[in-house]
Formats: C-alpha cells, sequence, structure tokens
C-alpha cells in the first residue's frame, strides 16, 4: 500500500539514509565519487529540518516504508511568484516503479507549488530525462551542468 504524507521529525533518519543511498549507489553512476560523498556529507538532522522549516516536505510510504521523499520551498527573493523542488529522493530498490510520480504530485499539490507561476528543479543528470516527461524545460535552453553538477529546470504555470 502506497501513502503520501507530511514529513514528520520522526521521518528525520529515514530520510538521511534515502538520501545518501542514492546519491551513492545511484547519482554516483553520473558523477565523480568525491562529489557525491560531499553532498551525502549534507544531509543531516539539521539540514533536514531545515528543508521542512523552510519549506514543505512530503514522503512516500510503501508498506510502512519510506519509500521516497520531497521539498517545495519558496523560491530565494520570489517568495509569491516562484518556487523550487529540492531533494526529490526514492529508494533505490524502488525507482522506476512510481514512487517518484506520488512524490511530485504531492509538491505539485502544495500551496507553495500552486501560487507559483515558475517552478524550478536543480535536477541531478541522473533525473533530468524523469523531469522532462513531467513536463520540465531546461532554463535558458542551457542543458549543461553547472558547478556543482545540477540541470536547472523549470515549468512555467
Amino acid at each position: 500500500m502506497i501513502t503520501v504524507r507530511p514529513y514528520q521529525n520522526e521521518d528525520a533518519q529515514a530520510v538521511i539514509n534515502l538520501a545518501k543511498r542514492n546519491l551513492l549507489e545511484v547519482n554516483i553512476k553520473d558523477y565523480p565519487k568525491e562529489l557525491m560523498e560531499k553532498f551525502a556529507s549534507m544531509y543531516t538532522e539539521d539540514y533536514v529540518k531545515h528543508l521542512s522549516t523552510n519549506g514543505h516536505s512530503y514522503v512516500v510510504m510503501l508498506d510502512g516504508e519510506l519509500a521516497g521523499c520531497g521539498t517545495v520551498m519558496p523560491f530565494w527573493g520570489k517568495e509569491k511568484d516562484e518556487c523550487v523542488l529540492l531533494s526529490i529522493y526514492v529508494l533505490p530498490d524502488y525507482q522506476g516503479k512510481g514512487i517518484g510520480r506520488y512524490i511530485m504530485a504531492a509538491l505539485e499539490s502544495d500551496e507553495y507549488y500552486k501560487r507559483s507561476k515558475r517552478i524550478e528543479i536543480p535536477a541531478t543528470i541522473t533525473a533530468r530525462g524523469f523531469y522532462e516527461r513531467l513536463g520540465y524545460s531546461y532554463k535558458d535552453g542551457n542543458r549543461e551542468p553547472d558547478a556543482e553538477g545540477s540541470c536547472h529546470m523549470e515549468k512555467f504555470r
């Protein structure tokens, strides 16, 4: 059974583990090991709390196990017109099984998303095809990753 719900503080360790697994098992195929280890080290209880405090975080539960997560937050300096989707991860064992679509549906149903005219995602090389299928395109037509490895994608509403 799949359920989607708002993030709760007791989800912190499961979200941290999920993010680290993605970075070190999945994204590492497209990025240098050192960069993925650096990003994995960012996932602490404080960082997860920062995401959920400054935005709205959601989790997807599959048979009681945290299988996916994501956060939507107002875009820096443009809080009323734009938002950004961050830290979208699916447990590697469940990738390709629709969990990502559940996360995106929750994020796209959120008040921050609904009030935004422009939505941005700093996508990984690994995930950009998924976001393209959901209608996101490359910001300014630039398909190249930035210095941190993100491909900036956006959607207008």
